[in-house]
């Protein structure tokens, strides 16, 4: 059992507190409710910009990771389609250099022009080496168009393509900043060796003065249901050949949520799953083969994806994954195979919880999500799903119809 308490302050501000006195640290995690979602299709890449140029300076405080390191913590963030999450460990003596940090990074950024072309340089360096120039990087971003066609999930957290940073501009960089930047639009947990009452003090103290900003309510066009297979067909300079097929499932806080998650992991958990055991040691078909859940705020994706084997054609491994799909649609999954991933979730979770920064970053998604007592009841949603609803499930979301498709082909040498 996680136990916090959670209190708001009158700008909007939530704040959540674990208590942990068997730790001498404490960490700091605010998330802030944008993600690459919330940008102009026009302008995209900004919420991951954003992220770098959150660590250029603030308003009062030119340097970010000085003072922090003075007191012997350290920092990082993340940004995803849904949201963009910022965090910090600092011995607990220490956590009020980490409020007075992130609170004047909330209030304002230091827009700098010189600054702002430093980042952009540093976005589109990682844009060519991770996504251009790495086998296999540009695999999200030929297959989010084809599988998304409205909703803004179509382009990768990275951006639509490089030039939509080329063009970011100072005043861009502003109105996205205040537009989205708000305590009306973040969260605050602090865990760790500390206490309610100082935390709300604190609290208090460097946040209770940023004013509430007017965070327009989120408005995202539907995606519209696929009526029928997509695929695409490329070819790169890469060691081996590919297959990836997505379909669309519903969001994150969606009540089947924990099946589709299941599913996956009945796929491809470990070198007991039926992927690995099948289409990898059986028959040969795969090197290496995996199924996941994106993960989504909104409607997401299930992904099946592996590298084929050079005795195999592209057709051979789709059909060898359409086999295992079926079976799962045909057949109910085992009592002992379904509690056997149900126990391998279970110990994962427990042991990442074990973990402060963790706690707090779980605490933060499921406040965002609606409930933060969902660090707490997750995984009874887990154990309340049967064989069933496996099979229930798998029927809904394994359809051709439903199926995206790209065939990744190695270049062949002449």
């Amino acid at each position: 059992m996680i136990n916090f308490e959670r209190f708001v302050l009158e700008n909007g501000l939530v704040v959540l507190v674990h208590e942990d006195k068997s730790t001498p640290m404490a960490v700091m995690n605010i998330l802030y409710d944008v993600g690459a979602r919330d940008e102009d299709e026009q302008m995209t890449g900004f919420a991951h910009l954003f992220e770098h140029l959150m660590f250029e300076g603030s308003k009062n405080i030119v340097n970010y990771d000085g003072p922090l390191q003075k007191a012997g913590g350290s920092n990082n963030a993340f940004t995803s389609n849904d949201i963009t999450n910022y965090y910090l460990t600092v011995p607990a003596q220490n956590i009020e250099t980490g409020f007075w940090l992130e609170s004047d990074r909330m209030l304002e950024l230091a827009f700098i022009q010189e600054k702002l072309d430093v980042q952009k340089k540093v976005v589109i360096e990682e844009y060519k080496q991770r996504y251009l120039n790495q086998p296999y990087g540009d695999i999200w971003l030929l297959l989010r168009p084809l599988v998304y066609k409205k909703h803004p999930y179509l382009w990768p957290t990275i951006g639509k393509e490089i030039k939509h940073i080329e063009d970011a501009t100072l005043e861009d960089v502003k109105s996205f900043f205040f537009t989205h930047y708000a305590p009306n639009n973040a969260n605050l947990v602090v865990a760790g060796n500390v206490s309610v009452e100082r935390v709300k003090e604190l609290a208090e103290k460097w946040f209770g003065n940023i004013p509430r900003r007017e965070v327009p309510k989120r408005n995202l066009p539907e995606e519209p249901a696929q009526t029928e297979q997509r695929r695409m067909i490329v070819e790169r300079d890469v060691p081996s050949d590919m297959f990836t097929m997505a379909f669309h499932m519903p969001a994150r806080i969606h009540p089947d949520y924990a099946a589709y998650d299941l599913i996956t992991d009945i796929l491809s958990s470990g070198n007991t799953s039926r992927l690995y055991q099948k289409l990898v040691k059986e028959k040969q078909v795969f090197n290496d083969v995996g199924a996941y859940v994106m993960g989504s705020h909104d409607p997401g994706l299930v992904v099946v994806s592996g590298k084929v084997d050079k005795a195999f054609a592209m057709k051979d491994a789709e059909e060898a994954v359409w086999t295992v799909l079926n079976e799962m649609k045909s057949k109910p999954v085992a009592e002992h195979e379904l509690q056997k991933v149900k126990n391998k979730l279970d110990t994962r979770e427990k042991f990442s919880l074990m973990n402060v920064l963790n706690i707090a970053m779980k605490l933060a998604t499921s406040e965002l999500l609606g409930d933060a007592n969902m660090v707490n009841t997750e995984l009874e949603e887990y154990n309340r799903v049967t064989a069933e609803d496996i099979q229930r499930v798998a029927n809904n979301v394994f359809r051709i119809e439903n199926s995206t498709v790209l065939e990744y082909y190695a270049k062949k040498n002449s």
